[in-house]
């Protein structure tokens, strides 16, 4: 199964960190964001990344180079201007699945987190799995509802977070393009057809949204116990 790391947004909120540098590249316990990724993704035994990219996406390119440095082989899916996420997933699409497998793992690039991600297995019930986790201070009102019976649904009274972090077939895409705007909506649409279900991570996750919140990480993984 190969690995997707969403990388193409523009960091607005981030400014002025990202006027010069992208945001997969800014730095947190001594090394950027997106490496913190490529190196757990090596861990749980992937090997091929895809990784989009458009706001000064050459610096990601020349930092990252083929992936050899981390034991992996690095694609990159340029896309000049930033589409949506799931438009920029569509587009990679070709580069994502093969006539052996259909499943593949997507990541956003602005998040910390150490869910396990050997334990993700594709589930022959849905076109989507994905990892949601307690509701931060700042989104308390949570993304969407997970049951006991694993499903996940867009309303309920106790929603949690999505994570960023998901198990994704290409089906779920079918009749879409690039133009298709953000993965929201579609998995909604999933979710109403039943086609969505979830696992609950109860470790640690950030959503490297803002300036405070990337020093706070930082400052976390710098008194981190190896």
């Amino acid at each position: 199964m190969k690995a997707m790391i969403l990388a193409a947004g523009k960091g607005e909120r981030m400014r002025p960190l990202t006027l010069t540098t992208p945001k997969p590249l800014l730095a947190a316990g001594g090394k950027p964001l997106i490496v913190h990724h490529l190196e757990r993704l090596h861990a749980a035994g992937f090997r091929d990344v895809v990784i989009n990219h458009a706001w000064l996406g050459e610096q990601i390119e020349s930092a990252l180079g083929t992936g050899e440095d981390f034991g992996l082989s690095i694609q990159y899916s340029r896309e000049g201007e930033p589409l949506e996420t799931a438009g920029g997933i569509v587009r990679a699409l070709p580069q994502l699945t093969s006539a052996d497998c259909d499943w593949f793992l997507v990541i956003n690039g602005d998040i910390w987190c150490d869910f396990p991600l050997s334990e993700l297995a594709p589930a022959a019930d849905c076109d989507a799995l994905l990892v949601l986790t307690r509701n931060p201070e700042h989104h308390p009102a949570g993304d969407f509802q997970l049951h006991t019976d694993g499903t996940v649904t867009e309303d309920g009274p106790d929603k949690l977070t999505f994570t960023g972090i998901s198990l994704l077939h290409r089906r779920l895409f079918q009749g879409l393009d690039d133009q298709s705007g953000k993965l929201g909506p579609v998995l909604r649409q999933a979710m109403g057809d039943q086609r969505v279900r979830g696992i609950e991570h109860r470790g640690q996750w950030v959503d490297v949204g803002t300036p405070e919140r990337l020093q706070a990480l930082d400052q976390t993984l710098k008194h981190r116990k190896p």
